[in-house]
């Protein structure tokens, strides 16, 4: 939501450095930076419940906030610039909060949400998101927190670029317009199971298990196979070593 504004309670921090952030959040805080517009730089701690709450309002990651330091009544009106991620926990471990005048442009990148289903999605096409964010300039309050693409009319082989998206007024959008593909819709990709292997022989070459015919016996080729549980070695009444008669 353009134009939601925030107060946001800090404290100054006294020391930097590694090993003081490290003692900051085992306390619960966020170590950051509020800088900009001509004034000095502060070193800032943040109450991690407190940054959750106010970057989880309607405003997100775009929301002005009034940054009030810890024994002074004068706010800073800021946006968050940056921010670094805990790689394991993935929690925020540190922010950049830009002091910023309500009456200038600033630029940042905007979340693109798709809207609809395609119906090409409905013939069975599959639909991508070839590009989340785009980056936008406008006066801060007018920082939209995403911006909606409706794909409802999406047919299989359509692509959505920037020139598609709806104008927005007091926006400006920076990427290329034709260059900047957003969704395409395309055919599943299918995938095919490779064929089995067929072993080619030589001229003369035998299938692995099986004796050529010069190493067999002599007659042996020419005699059918023996019929199961026959046995050489008995007579016709199953006597060993008997011959009828």
């Amino acid at each position: 939501m353009a134009g939601e504004r925030v107060k946001l309670q800090v404290k100054e921090r006294e020391s930097r450095g590694s090993a003081d952030a490290r003692r900051l959040r085992r306390e619960g805080l966020i170590p950051g930076v509020l800088y900009g517009n001509g004034t000095k730089a502060y070193a800032i701690c943040i109450p991690e419940r407190e940054l959750r709450r106010v970057l989880s309002g309607a405003g997100g990651l775009h929301a002005i906030l009034d940054v009030v330091l810890e024994g002074e009544k004068s706010t800073h009106a800021s946006i968050l610039k940056d921010y670094q991620q805990d790689p394991i926990r993935g929690h925020i471990s540190h922010v950049d909060l830009q002091e910023v005048r309500l009456d200038q442009t600033i630029q940042a990148s905007v979340t693109v949400q798709l809207v609809g289903e395609p119906e090409g999605v409905k013939e069975g096409g599959v639909l991508s998101q070839v590009q989340r964010e785009i980056n936008v300039e406008a006066l801060p309050m007018e920082i939209p927190d995403h911006i909606d693409l409706d794909v409802s009319g999406m047919a299989i082989g359509d692509s959505l670029r920037l020139a598609d998206l709806p104008a927005r007024e007091g926006v400006k959008y920076l990427d290329d317009p034709e260059e900047t593909v957003l969704a395409t819709v395309t055919l599943p990709t299918k995938v095919e199971e490779p064929e089995p292997e067929v072993e080619e022989l030589e001229e003369g070459e035998v299938p692995e298990g099986e004796v050529p015919p010069e190493e067999q016996p002599e007659g042996a080729a020419d005699q059918p196979p023996a019929e199961p549980g026959a046995d050489a070695g008995t007579g016709e009444h199953g006597e060993p070593g008997t011959t009828p008669g």
